[in-house]
């Protein structure tokens, strides 16, 4: 039975003030919680999230990553880094990465090894666009993006990969995939992974990254193959965040 996990991605969001507010909020409804919930901070306040949740049931998540371990890269922020404020999780291959600072499914397979030989568990995104989706190419899309880290990282790094399914035409529009929809998709990914090890495909988790809220989340989340979500907007508002956590 693979546990129900709510993600909250910050994006570029929040000051001191207003993380130490919805933090605070989180974890004050966080005893009626049975979902795994990972927060996923800006890298300037990880230290300060890292302090408010010592010791409760809220993990720690950064927003990418780079490949190199240190050296001259400026405003780059390394694996070691991450680890050092306590982190967990890190996003890799958010389609926001994908499309504005042009990262390549090679690119993103590359973050992924670099998270998952760290020890740490890598919130890889994949997901198509509406042209895409329009085409009919969806499966063959998330196909290919899987598929890459596949052959870079080998099937067995999917013991520390958690799978966000974005469809890239419903992030932060309001549009949401129909449960079907998400299903039909999260259950092509589940096969694609079974043809390499059915029991990976099994105990891996799948979250849905579109567009969940308060309102649609009891409902994605009861589909076989929906393990929970990817949260952007709705994650920066403790009682929407809560009430997504608590449909798990």
């Amino acid at each position: 039975m693979r546990q129900t996990i709510v993600a909250g991605n910050w994006k570029m969001n929040a000051s001191k003030e207003e993380v130490s507010t919805l933090v605070m909020g989180i974890l004050s409804g966080m005893s009626e919680v049975e979902s795994k919930v990972i927060v996923c901070s800006p890298f300037p306040y990880l230290s300060q999230v890292e302090a408010l949740t010592t010791h409760s049931q809220l993990h720690l998540g950064a927003q990418t990553v780079s490949i190199h371990p240190s050296g001259a890269h400026t405003g780059e922020v390394s694996v070691d880094m991450i680890k050092d404020f306590g982190a967990d999780y890190v996003i890799v291959g958010h389609s926001e990465r994908r499309s504005m600072y042009g990262e390549t499914d090679q690119d993103v397979a590359n973050k992924v090894k670099t998270v998952v030989d760290s020890g740490l568990t890598a919130l890889f995104c994949i997901g198509e666009t509406l042209e895409e989706r329009e085409a009919g190419e969806t499966e063959a899309v998330v196909a290919r993006q899987i598929q890459v880290v596949i052959d870079t990282c080998g099937i067995d790094a999917f013991r520390n990969i958690i799978i966000a399914y974005e469809p890239i035409w419903a992030i932060g529009t309001g549009v949401t995939a129909s449960p079907q929809q998400a299903q039909d998709t999260h259950a092509s990914i589940r096969a694609l992974l079974a043809t390499n090890d059915e029991n990976i495909a099994q105990s891996t988790p799948i979250l849905y990254g579109g567009s969940m809220n308060p309102s649609n989340a009891a409902e994605l989340i009861a589909c076989e193959d929906i393990d929970g979500g990817l949260i952007g907007g709705a994650s920066l508002k403790a009682e929407d965040f809560l009430q997504i956590c608590k449909a798990g």
